[in-house]
């Protein structure tokens, strides 16, 4: 068994780690992609949005509906990746521990 000074360094080391990987992901996206490429969103590890990107062709002032469905489609598709990104990044550093939203 580890001392208290072994275990307060361990504590500070993942402290360290932890931080570093959480500015990583603040910096590292991902994209999300819906109707083939039209609608396109970029996110941040940390679910920021980035850009958002709408090919013309996408955009009929007669069927919006249909543009919302591809938005909503590349957000959600976006959002899992970074999910995913940001769950890769950190379990190794939570010891399997499942954290609030990720």
């Amino acid at each position: 068994m580890r001392n208290f000074g072994d275990l307060q360094k361990l504590a500070q080391k993942m402290q360290a780690d932890m931080a570093k990987a959480q500015d990583e992901l603040a910096v590292a996206t991902v994209e999300g992609t819906a109707g083939g490429g039209a609608v396109v969103v970029v996110l941040t590890g940390t679910q920021e949005v980035k850009e958002v990107r709408i090919k013309k062709d996408a955009v009929d002032p007669d069927d919006v509906e249909t543009l919302q469905d591809l938005v909503r489609a590349a957000l959600t598709d976006a959002l899992t990746k970074s999910k995913a990104l940001a769950a890769e990044r950190l379990g190794g550093l939570t010891g399997g521990l499942k954290l609030p939203g990720l």
